[in-house]
């Protein structure tokens, strides 16, 4: 076996990606791996030989806490699509010269439903070859779709974050007492389990938002202004929480609708935008109301002022259990959250076949969803609210957040 291990991170980044990252240096460090090395942005990164000793640069106990408690990604990411070893050989050839160079016997890779595509690939072209480097992928990503676990490191923050922000739109939109429509926009291209969470917001406290449109359920713009209508003659100002990939019967996403420009990235995702912008203009168009959009954008991904700390546990428990599993002989898997209970919330880690993970993606289940796919039910809540529960309080310089990064 290789002596040192290598961890890179891919996708979009959460609140929490940093600390399976801490998770994973710290497990390989107490096995023995002489040197953990990081990718910088990636795979595609580790292709052009971009790699730093994460021991050099995070040595201390404070640097690993503040690492923890910073959002994004501290080695970078990438949207890198690897591509077929039948198809482009020479790349799988040249990936695994670098290996070899370096003397890696263990490779982790944070991310989602991509990445976990990366080290599908490359366990199987590991296999092919005979070579003993053992793939393991650490789940992340804020849309909870990965298959193979209950839920995904990222989500429960995110979650609390759109959980406090609805709440707190809520009483801004119910000041001035007069007939007002506030449509947020969350991000989820193909699963609603990050608008569900506005469903959160709901308390003793709160009314909770008038109308939450998944992607899991075809948009009809018709019914959607008749609802509309029928909620503000019951109460004037309506809080709106929509995907921005809810899309119509004929598969349309609603944001396709309007004439802006949407890029495509590497994988061929299109760039999802503008819905609640598009929604907005619509029910000014057909209703006597006043209306305004909210893109929440990329803060549900980097608030880690409001991350919670059964996330930023967990993060840091399946980097610790990628390590485990690969200095144990594993590969081709991803670590697994299992839920235990709920009551009082338990958890703990297990192994997934990755070819069961890998381009699959898991939604929210219909029967969450209340009858008039207009909100959720009881079964959603007491699933999502064990994942946002406590904090971990940022260190405070000068009033504010003190983050670590590489510069």
């Amino acid at each position: 076996m290789g002596r040192n291990a290598i961890v890179g991170q891919s996708g979009g980044p959460t609140c929490v990606i940093n600390s399976s990252l801490a998770g994973v240096l710290q497990a390989c460090q107490m096995r023995g791996a002489e040197h953990v090395y990081g990718m910088l942005h990636g795979i595609e990164g580790l292709l052009k030989g971009r790699v730093v000793d994460l021991g050099a640069t995070l040595g201390s106990t404070l640097e690993i806490e503040l690492l923890k408690r910073s959002p994004s990604s501290y080695l970078g990411s990438c949207r890198y699509k690897l591509p077929s070893y039948l198809e482009h050989p020479e790349v799988y050839e040249n990936l695994f010269a670098i290996l070899n160079r370096m003397d890696i016997g263990y490779f982790f890779y944070i991310g989602g439903n991509d990445s976990m595509d990366t080290i599908c690939k490359l366990s199987d072209y590991a296999k092919q070859i005979g070579s003993n480097i053992r793939f393991v992928g650490v789940p992340k990503t804020i849309d909870n779709d990965l298959m193979g676990t209950d839920h995904t490191p990222g989500y429960g923050s995110a979650a609390k974050y759109i959980g406090v922000v609805m709440k707190e739109l809520i009483r801004d939109a119910t000041v001035y007492g007069t007939k007002y429509v506030t449509i947020v926009e969350v991000m989820g291209r193909n699963a609603g389990w990050l608008t569900a969470a506005a469903a959160l917001a709901q308390g003793e406290d709160c009314e909770g938002v008038d109308l939450i449109c998944l992607p899991e359920v075809p948009f009809d713009p018709e019914k959607f202004i008749t609802k509309v209508e029928t909620l503000q003659k019951c109460n004037s100002s309506i809080v709106v929480a929509v995907s921005e990939g809810v899309r119509l019967a004929d598969g349309r996403y609603v944001c396709e609708l309007a004439d802006d420009v949407h890029s495509v990235d590497a994988f061929g995702h299109k760039s999802l935008t503008g819905t609640a912008r598009y929604l907005s203009n619509f029910v000014a168009r057909h209703l006597d109301t006043k209306t305004r959009s909210i893109e929440l954008s990329t803060l549900q991904r980097c608030a880690a002022h409001v991350s919670s700390r059964t996330d930023v546990t967990e993060a840091y428990q399946v980097g610790g259990a990628a390590a485990k599993a690969a200095f144990e002989g594993h590969t081709g898997v991803m670590i697994g959250i299992r839920r235990i209970s709920n009551d009082p919330y338990q958890s703990t880690t297990e192994l997934r076949d990755i070819h069961d993970v890998a381009n699959f993606e898991k939604k929210v289940p219909m029967e969450w969803i209340n009858d008039y796919k207009t909100g959720m039910k009881k079964e959603f809540l007491t699933y999502a609210r064990p994942l946002i529960q406590a904090e971990l309080t940022p260190v405070y310089i000068d009033g504010l957040p003190r983050h670590i990064y590489l510069k």
